[in-house]
């Protein structure tokens, strides 16, 4: 039996550190995402399909 499918998970800014729990995407992968404290906007590492495989606690659905 598989884990169930997390689909909340808190994006930490690499430029100001604020923390921030979204929901994340089921049907398709979020490129962008901008930093409600800071501004920055983020956008995935090289290898990474998405910001919360970059730089969320948890993976995009895609990745679990």
């Amino acid at each position: 039996m598989k884990p169930a499918v997390k689909l909340e998970s808190t994006l930490t800014c690499p430029e100001c550190g604020h923390r921030e729990t979204e929901t994340m995407p089921t049907d398709s992968c979020q490129f962008f995402y901008q930093c409600p404290a800071c501004g920055r906007v983020l956008k995935p590492k090289p290898g990474d399909c998405c910001v919360f495989c970059s730089f969320g606690a948890v993976p995009c659905p895609s990745r679990q």
